[in-house]
């Protein structure tokens, strides 16, 4: 048994669901108990569980089998933010700093640390909550892969073999009507999602956030593949997306979440932009969230596994203020001010990008 300076410890999820938050908190569990001896209480629902004072002691029973399990045992949300929560006065509804409530209940429940896990909209809860006095760690959630203080995400191998299959299965059909096929695909404002499944299920055109596409290219590379005899195309696209000029296509804004913004609808876009100017018959998958579902990977279940364990180290050696994260292939730690810092985007002159293009693959540029 190791010594720690924490003896009774919260954990969430905040956010998104993404394969491997089970695994997570499976492992933040089993680890506090059996190597520090601490108690462990699971908020539930995100931050709507530390500001409404729903929580309960997680035990090695209540993790039983939840490994191979999607979703999140404890519920999750991406709202509820305690600095910035809606409230109704009168007729009105308003936003308020409901950050005290947290301190009351953490101090109910006599919690010495809180790990957060979520992305970056958590995490930067999480560091404000640290700033007032709360001891904090995180852990690095979402399929998107857009934190940059990490090489990678856990729940980012999941949506990406979630996508490959898609597209492997849009090749049969799309062959056999001599279709263009277009896949919309996660990823917020970063294109691992769209670029990593693309080369993996062999995509045409891959189109990302981080390089504006011009249409005319990618209708004469669909020109091109028929005057090649080649019948059909397949073409991935990330929600973010953006042409030339242009911006992203919104679906709506949700106004008290992390994020307001929720995108949605390019894939019909381009579905019908290269109908138009080919005269292909073109269809439309939105995969959706059938990326952030489903049993994680065995690489996401080591990885979340390795993250959950870090995390109950750091507390148990008191380095608060901190994020888990992959480098290379060793588990390390970072300051949270640099886990939120910036997006982790697709580098536009990186190996990925280079790969597709020496492949022939159009990016839309």
């Amino acid at each position: 048994m190791a010594k720690s300076v924490a003896k009774r410890i919260g954990v969430l999820t905040g956010g998104g669901d993404a394969p491997g938050l089970n695994a997570v908190i499976r492992a933040v569990v089993k680890t506090a108990i059996r190597e520090y001896q601490m108690t462990v209480v699971g908020f539930e629902n995100g931050f709507g569980g530390l500001i409404k004072n729903q929580a309960r002691e997680l035990t090695e029973i209540d993790v039983v089998g939840i490994l191979p399990r999607g979703g999140t045992i404890l519920g999750t949300t991406n709202r509820d933010n305690p600095f910035h929560y809606p409230v109704v006065k009168g007729n009105e509804k308003t936003f308020a700093d409901v950050s005290d409530r947290v301190f009351e209940n953490i101090s109910i429940h006599g919690i010495d640390a809180l790990i957060v896990i979520g992305g970056d909209g958590s995490l930067a809860i999480g560091k404000e909550l640290q700033d007032k006095g709360l001891k904090v760690i995180g852990v690095p959630k979402t399929i998107d892969n857009d934190l940059s203080a990490t090489d990678q995400t856990f729940g980012f191998d999941t949506a990406l073999t979630t996508a490959s299959e898609a597209i492997d299965k849009l090749h049969t059909t799309a062959e056999s009507h001599h279709r263009v096929m277009v896949l919309e695909v996660m990823g917020r404002y970063a294109g691992w999602i769209a670029l990593a499944s693309g080369l993996a299920g062999g995509a045409d055109v891959i189109i990302i956030p981080e390089i504006p596409y011009n249409m005319d290219i990618i209708v004469n590379k669909i020109n091109a593949r028929t005057r090649g005899n080649k019948k059909f195309s397949i073409i991935v696209v990330a929600e973010g997306a953006k042409p030339v000029g242009g911006d992203m296509v919104v679906n709506k804004h949700v106004e008290d979440s992390f994020d307001p913004i929720r995108l949605g609808g390019i894939g019909n876009v381009i579905a019908q932009a290269v109908e138009t100017a080919t005269g292909k018959e073109s269809r439309v998958t939105v995969l959706g969230h059938l990326q952030r579902g489903g049993s994680p990977t065995a690489y996401d279940r080591i990885l979340a596994t390795r993250y959950g364990t870090a995390a109950v180290n750091l507390v148990g050696e008191g380095k608060f203020g901190n994020m888990v994260c992959l480098k290379g292939q060793l588990i390390e730690h970072v300051p949270l001010e640099q886990a939120i810092g910036e997006l982790h985007k697709v580098p536009v002159d990186g190996e990925l990008v280079r790969v597709a293009r020496q492949l022939g693959i159009c990016l839309g540029d």
